[in-house]
């Protein structure tokens, strides 16, 4: 651990860091602001600015999808857990692991639906394959209420990167660093729609690339291995807790987070986008192969966690105020400054901060696609023309980072992570009527509808239980409590009561036959 001194030099404001950061941070502002004319098409045009025009090849589409689910959150909250919890932050490895074969079997068949029709939303899919405006809108809402406080996050791991440079923390002075990445986030969204986060993914992505390996480098140098890495952590910490009798404990948490995140990951609307702006259904399937590159970094990354507690950062007591005020999550930050010297610290600093600016600049451009097009033009304004439908995106846009930054500055910390774990259990209720709706028209749009409802009611009750704590839940079942992610019983919740129903409304009516698509679509 480096000396105290040092820290006193560096203290309160890491100078050196701040350069670093400061100019990398410039480099991706001037890269979003340049990418107006990459690849170049009719900004005017929501096709254009929301989805790239749909031209963006394997490698691209591999860096942008990868931006999109690793965020600068990702970066800071998995090692945090591993920091606070343990071996349960391990769920993200088999969770990023699941949700690539289901990528590489269903979203060809979602691209090819959407390219023919020229749908850029899941919503929009939905109005086309149910042919029921509500059901559309229920969708479009849920993506709306799952993304807002999803960039609040975004932009959260950034300021705890910009307290472990040293700058105010407190005080009217603290919000300055957002205010300043809220305006250039904004700003070269406005001006270069997906084309910007498409170019600055891949600088991002190369920079945690190198962060990562370095610091798996920097460990192996100084401690010989990890074997002394795993000797320091506790052992409660190092597997999941054996159940205790008459109950299935961590086993089924664990296994249920794995598959409830698997599921809900591509039913986000900036993950769809990402998705959507690819130029074929092969590249699709490329990515599907290449994108378990970043589950090796992921796995990496947790053992951050572990690494911190080698580091014993948490009893460093330069760092108590911001362990008190960030909690856990400062873990990442004060291992960066503990291993790397200052500048490097400042570049995995940077590293994090446009990990926050990349997904945080797709998911406002996926969630005014959704006001746009499934709410203003379906309820408002159905004779917007072309051009005021891109203009009403790019504004909405704006609004959507700014109602980000207030619940980041108005609002207290664990309020936004509750609406954010809300987001997460209410987004997978929008799977049946999305991924289940690709593959048969079945259902009864009215049912999935109620079953919907059913599902978020559901989950919600589930997680306030826990007083907005965490997002499990416990079921008796046959005498055997059964903890598992909120979100899957509420999707079991949602899938019977559609089943149920739609039965029902089949056998008291016609069955629906509503559909814009045909099967010659999917393929």
């Amino acid at each position: 651990m480096p000396s105290l001194s040092r820290f006193e030099k560096t203290m309160p404001v890491n100078w050196i860091a701040l350069t670093v950061f400061v100019i990398c941070f410039a480099g991706v502002t001037i890269l979003g602001f340049a990418s107006a004319n990459w690849r170049k098409g009719d900004l005017d045009l929501i096709h254009e600015w929301g989805l790239g025009g749909g031209t963006f090849g394997t490698l691209i589409t591999w860096f942008l999808i990868g931006g999109d689910i690793y965020t600068a959150y990702t970066f800071i909250a998995i090692p945090a857990l591993a920091f606070g919890a343990g071996a349960i932050a391990f769920f993200a490895v088999p969770y990023t692991t699941l949700i690539y074969p289901i990528t590489f079997v269903v979203f060809p068949r979602m691209w090819s639906v959407c390219r023919r029709h020229g749908y850029i939303t899941a919503a929009d899919f939905v109005r086309g394959r149910f042919g029921n405006r509500w059901l559309a809108l229920a969708v479009a809402v849920t993506g709306l209420v799952a993304t807002m406080p999803y960039i609040a996050l975004q932009l959260v791991g950034l300021e705890v990167v910009i307290a472990g440079l040293g700058l105010p923390t407190t005080g009217v002075l603290s919000e300055l660093p957002l205010l300043i990445a809220f305006v250039i986030l904004a700003a070269f969204t406005y001006t270069s729609g997906l084309r910007a986060p498409a170019s600055i993914a891949v600088v991002k992505d190369v920079m945690v690339y190198i962060v990562i390996f370095a610091a798996i480098g920097v460990v192996i140098y100084r401690f010989g291995g990890f074997g002394p890495i795993f000797e320091a952590v506790p052992a409660a910490k190092l597997v999941l807790a054996t159940p205790p009798a008459g109950s299935t404990g961590a086993y089924t948490t664990y296994a249920t987070l794995a598959f409830g995140s698997a599921a809900a990951l591509f039913m986000y609307p900036h993950a769809l986008t990402a998705i959507l702006s690819s130029s074929t259904r092969d590249v699709i399937r490329r990515n599907s192969a290449l994108l378990p590159a970043y589950s090796l970094v992921l796995a990496f990354l947790t053992l951050l966690g572990f690494m911190a507690i080698k580091m014993g950062v948490g009893s460093n007591p330069l760092y108590t105020d911001l362990f008190k005020r960030y909690s856990n999550t400062f873990a990442v930050p004060a291992l960066f400054l503990d291993i790397f010297p200052s500048w490097f610290a400042g570049f995995a600093f940077a590293a994090i901060g446009i990990g926050a600016l990349v997904p945080a600049a797709i998911m406002s451009i996926a969630a005014a696609n959704l006001w746009t097009r499934n709410i203003h033009l379906e309820f408002i304004n159905p004779r917007a023309t072309p051009q005021q439908e891109a203009k009403m995106a790019k504004l909405v846009s704006l609004v959507v980072k700014l109602g980000a930054l207030y619940f980041v500055v108005g609002l207290e910390k664990d309020f936004v992570i509750t609406l954010q774990l809300l987001g997460g259990v209410w987004i997978i209720q929008t799977l049946p009527a999305v991924l289940i709706g690709l593959y048969t028209r079945w259902f009864n749009s009215w049912a999935l509808l109620v079953g919907w409802a059913v599902g978020m009611g559901f989950g919600t009750y589930a997680v306030a239980q826990t007083g907005f704590k965490n997002a499990t839940y416990t079921l008796s079942i046959f005498g055997t409590q059964v903890p598992a992610f909120a979100a899957v019983y509420a999707l079991i919740a949602n899938i019977a009561v559609a089943v149920v129903l739609t039965l029902v409304f089949n056998m008291a009516a016609r069955p629906e036959r509503r559909d814009a698509t045909v099967a010659a679509d999917y393929v």
